[in-house]
């Protein structure tokens, strides 16, 4: 299994049985300086079922006590094992990102664990010229990872004028859709299969 939950244990077990078991709400502001994109800043919202756990161990500890920063640093080092669910391409070539947030953070909104941090790119990129396309998805479709809207995608103040963000939302044919919701707790699709993929919402940023 490589599934969010499943193997990179992002928050211990989900206790959903439908496929896929859990859900994550994304939010991403893009983040430019000197007219090139440095990176991605995120905010991931866990469904109640899936922040359950997590907010368990935690109790009732303050937002900056140690217990928080070690649940943390727990769930970041198991979304950098699965390098952030996250592809960023442009003109069709893989834009490299480094493996390790330059900040995060893991906190409570009501019943539901919030996780943010900033993905770094290994380089800025020009902001103008080919489009960036960026994809956040479990390969496994364990968790459901999606914008609710395009609202969910900001644009930093510098940004705003030259560049444009679109949001696309595949509509899988009704064979994949039964395929993915048959599936209960104990199964994983073929690893080949890129159940997720197939589910994954494409993001594009273009800069003029």
């Amino acid at each position: 299994m490589c599934g969010l939950l499943a193997s990179a244990n992002l928050v211990g077990s989900a206790t959903a049985w439908a496929h896929p078991h859990s859900f994550i709400d994304l939010n991403t502001t893009f983040v430019a300086e000197n007219q090139r994109l440095t990176g991605l800043k995120m905010v991931w919202t866990m469904d109640e079922i899936t922040s359950a756990d997590l907010l368990y161990d935690a109790e009732n500890a303050q937002a900056d006590s140690e217990i928080w920063k070690k649940l943390a640093a727990e769930v970041m080092a198991n979304v950098l094992g699965q390098h952030y669910f996250t592809e960023v391409y442009r003109d069709e070539k893989p834009v490299k990102y480094i493996n390790l947030p330059s900040e995060y953070n893991l906190s409570r909104k009501g019943h539901q664990a919030v996780l943010e941090f900033v993905l770094p790119f290994a380089e800025p990129q020009p902001l103008t010229g080919k489009p960036f396309v960026i994809s956040t998805y479990d390969p496994s479709y364990f968790v459901d990872m999606a914008y609710p809207d395009g609202a969910a995608l900001n644009l930093s103040e510098s940004m705003k004028e030259n560049c444009k963000v679109t949001l696309y939302t595949p509509a899988p044919n009704a064979t994949l859709q039964t395929y993915a919701l048959s599936l209960d707790k104990s199964d994983a699709p073929p690893e080949d299969m890129e159940l997720g993929q197939q589910f994954a919402q494409r993001v594009t940023l273009q800069c003029q």
